[in-house]
């Protein structure tokens, strides 16, 4: 390996049952979107290979020591690798510089977050027991939760750093054995936290399996295998579809946090503040580049404040700095890769032609012929029902819609057949969060304050379940059991 390389670069092996393995199915190049060169070269897991993962985690959980050891063992291995995760933060930051364009403010979120969620984890696995409820028995009835078995772990290419590590600590903290397959895009963040774990942690062989195929028929192995017993999936609403009809036929548990299109709504007492208003760019279009199933890609503003906040909003888009996310200064880092760049031109192309004005942005900034960038780009003229509206984009685009009154706003927020989060700003607390309390979705940020702590999850095609919440989190990768012992 190349000294001028992070150290988490590299050409790994497949993780199965505690050993690096070659892959059957040869090898795969991994391109950096930020400067188009392949970094890496990833193994191509074969489906054979990927059953053998599955054969590897099933024994690990029937056979193995994971899910009779005590929550106190659990979080003993889950602190070891919280612990790993702190030491090896740069590397980890460096990988995701050049794999998946993270740039420094996103640093806490896609990184450094990512130890203390499983410090918590290894809290709450110390906090599973059995509880005695009430009822009509004339004896006493234990109720408690019991680790479902396999969890096959699919994870997308946005944030794959932070959604391997929280989807891992919540299935082992629980008592699961995991097949992890990370994103063909970003194979490297899944293999390099196998390597944490080989090396780091007392997680028995097993317990953590890393495959990274880039075929269809292996990938679809993890929703369809007998073996399994849950599918945790993030990702598009239309693979999450895929996911839960696949699952079905062996009445898999599912877990599914998928797209969003959510709406940001500014009420006529706000009092818009320069600070506000770079809070609203970043969670509305220029976080992660727009890639993030969380952001308040619908701006819904009253024609009082309109022309003002479109200005000022204009005026800041233009001065993010693009480019390289190994650069200190740069703000907003590229697209993942080329056909992701291209979709994103499509979609403000069509919105431009059905009638949309482009107000700022809408192609490849200047001076950045390498790499696929895109500038922050805001749409105004969006009617309610047009694509631009009501599809996710997946890139750094804001479409900006005028509404009458607060009825006319959640109605149109509303009117989405995503609902995974949003927000609400206005000068009387108690009406914003009235309004907030209409929209239909997973979570509402008030004045810019986002819910912290809450369980993670959407309405209608935004998923199923919910992610995080405490021991509500753990509890969605268990079963509940109840015992009646007679008095």
């Amino acid at each position: 390996m190349a000294e001028s390389r992070p150290a988490l670069v590299d050409t790994y092996q497949l993780y199965i049952d505690g050993r690096w393995v070659e892959p059957e199915d040869g090898r795969y190049d991994d391109v950096s979107p930020a400067s188009e060169a392949v970094i890496a070269s990833a193994p191509d897991a074969s489906v054979g290979q990927v059953g053998e993962a599955i054969a590897a985690a099933r024994r690990a959980f029937d056979d193995g020591p994971w899910g009779a050891m005590s929550g106190a063992d659990r979080a003993g291995c889950l602190n070891q690798l919280s612990d790993a995760l702190l030491k090896h933060a740069d590397d980890f930051y460096a990988l995701s510089q050049v794999e998946w364009g993270c740039t420094g403010n996103e640093r806490m979120m896609q990184i450094d977050g990512a130890a203390y969620m499983t410090m918590h984890a290894a809290q709450l696995a110390t906090q599973l027991g059995e509880e005695a409820v009430s009822g009509m028995s004339a004896g006493t009835t234990l109720l408690s939760h019991q680790p479902l078995g396999v969890v096959s772990v699919l994870t997308p290419w946005n944030f794959p750093h932070c959604l391997n590590v929280m989807k891992l600590n919540h299935a082992l903290a629980a008592g699961n054995t995991v097949v992890l397959k990370p994103s063909p895009l970003t194979p490297l963040a899944g293999l390099a936290l196998a390597r944490l774990i080989d090396e780091h942690t007392d997680i028995p062989p097993g317990v953590v399996n890393v495959v990274t195929p880039s075929s269809v028929e292996a990938a679809r192995l993890l929703t369809t295998d007998p073996r399994i017993d849950m599918v945790s999936f993030t990702g598009s609403s239309l693979v999450g579809r895929q996911v839960m009809s696949a699952a079905g036929d062996t009445m898999k548990r599912i877990l599914l946090e998928l797209g969003g299109k959510s709406a940001s709504i500014v009420l006529d007492d706000t009092q818009v503040t320069d600070e506000m208003l770079q809070q609203m760019l970043f969670d509305s279009c220029s976080l992660h580049a727009g890639q993030a199933c969380i952001l308040h890609s619908r701006l819904l503003l009253p024609d009082s404040l309109h022309d003002d906040v479109v200005d000022r909003l204009v005026a800041l888009a233009r001065d993010v700095k693009v480019g390289d996310p190994t650069d200190p200064g740069v703000q907003m880092g590229p697209l993942i890769s080329a056909a992701q760049r291209d979709r994103v031109q499509a979609h403000v192309d069509g919105a431009v032609h059905d009638g949309a004005k482009l107000a700022t942005g809408g192609g490849r900034p200047a001076g950045l012929d390498v790499g696929f960038y895109f500038e922050p780009t805001v749409l105004t003229g969006v009617e309610p029902d047009s694509t631009i509206a009501q599809e996710e984009v997946f890139g750094p685009v804001l479409s900006v819609l005028r509404y009458r009154d607060d009825d006319d706003a959640v109605a149109i927020a509303n009117n989405s057949q995503y609902g995974l989060s949003g927000a609400v700003w206005g000068g009387d607390v108690d009406r914003a969060v009235g309004v907030a309390r209409r929209i239909r979705t997973g979570q509402v940020a008030v004045n810019g304050c986002g819910p912290g702590g809450a369980p993670f999850g959407g309405f209608k095609l935004s998923g199923l379940g919910r992610e995080g919440g405490g021991l509500g989190g753990l509890h969605q990768y268990m079963e509940a059991m109840a015992i009646g012992v007679p008095a």
